[in-house]
Formats: structure tokens, C-alpha cells, sequence
């Protein structure tokens, strides 16, 4: 699996999923937009980022891309499933989903306000949804990945 963080504001989440993607098997991380990285402006690590990562960027390989939709076209060529992880009208449960055999998949998560962008949504081969039982109607960010990705670990593809 290749996780996508795209526009992701705080980098507590960030650090977080990191740490979750290194226990979930993820084989990169895939940094855009806005996104914090473990990296400050001078390329010195930050300290707020290792704090919740306890390290997590120096066993999971990462990288910054400038244009997501130029990466996304070229992994798909790589033989690569997007999966998008948002609540939309063409969502799926997350548990339903089979994924594709001999196929990497790659799963992207988007802001914690807005999600994934309508426009990154139509790039993906399959939109997933976590279902929600209580009466809160989303998970913060860091947790909604690390369901998808564990859930998306333990599926046999």
C-alpha cells in the first residue's frame, strides 16, 4: 500500500498517520499540497512532527510531490488502485471492498474539514466510507486513516 496525505492541516495528524502507516505495512507515503512533512522550511526535523511520529518517518519512505494529479496519473500507469477514502453519494463501505488482484493499492485522504476534492475524487478507481453508528458523522482525520489502512491491510489481494 501507498498512502496519499493531500492538504492535511495539522501536522499532529500528520505525525500520527505516519506512526499508523509504519504499523499498517504502508511501503510509502506520498506527501501534497499543504501538507506538513517531518521537514521544516530549512530542512531540519521538526520536533512537533517526531513527537507523535516517534520516529515513523525514518522507517516508512516518504517523499513531497507538486502536483498530485500528474503523481496519481503516473501510479496509475504503475498499475496502481486509487482508493479514495470520503463520504460521498458513490462511496462504498470500506468493508465491502475486495481489492483488485496484483494491483498496489493507493490510498488517499484528504483535508480534516473538507475531505477529499471533488476533483481528486473522480480520479479514484473506488471512493470508501468508514460506516458511522453513533450520531457523530465523521472521524478525525488520523483515525479514519488508520481504520481504512488496517482494514485495507487485513483484505487479501
Amino acid at each position: 500500500m501507498i498512502l496519499i496525505l493531500h492538504n492535511i492541516r495539522s501536522v499532529y495528524n500528520v505525525g500520527s498517520i505516519f506512526r499508523t502507516a509504519d504499523a499498517a505495512g504502508v511501503t510509502r507515503i506520498i506527501l501534497s499540497g499543504y501538507t506538513p512533512g517531518p521537514l521544516d522550511r530549512f530542512n531540519q526535523p521538526r520536533k512537533d512532527f517526531t513527537k507523535v511520529s516517534l520516529g515513523a518517518e525514518k522507517t516508512v519512505p516518504w517523499e513531497r510531490v507538486k502536483t498530485l494529479t500528474a503523481t496519481l496519473a503516473k501510479l496509475k500507469k504503475e498499475n496502481c488502485c486509487i482508493v479514495a477514502i470520503e463520504q460521498d453519494v458513490h462511496s462504498i463501505p470500506i468493508f465491502d471492498f475486495n481489492p483488485p488482484e496484483g494491483k498496489t493499492l493507493l490510498v488517499l485522504v484528504g483535508n480534516e474539514v473538507h475531505g477529499v476534492s471533488k476533483p481528486l475524487l473522480k480520479k479514484a478507481d473506488v471512493i470508501l466510507e468508514i460506516p458511522m453508528r453513533g450520531k457523530k458523522e465523521s472521524l478525525n482525520v488520523s483515525v479514519a486513516a488508520g481504520i481504512a489502512l488496517f482494514a485495507l491491510a487485513h483484505r487479501k489481494f
